[in-house]
């Protein structure tokens, strides 16, 4: 027969919580601020992407530049 062992916490583990609360804040605070800064390089992204699209579009429509004899 198995008997019921004595389980009790130590005097400590209030502060095991405490650090592990600490530590799943800090890493949300991370991930919240990755997510941020990928979202505003992801527009800045699109943004140079449409410049580009419109250059070229320009480009397009003026034809090719002279050439200078050098």
């Amino acid at each position: 027969m198995i008997l019921a062992a004595d389980v009790a916490l130590p005097d400590n583990a209030g502060y095991v919580v405490a650090a592990y609360l600490v530590f799943l804040a800090l890493l949300l605070i991370y991930v919240v601020i990755m997510a941020s800064k990928l979202s505003r390089f992801e527009r800045e992204l699109t943004e140079l992407n449409d410049i580009a699209e419109k250059r070229d579009q320009e480009d397009a429509t003026r034809g090719p530049a002279p050439r200078t004899a050098a």
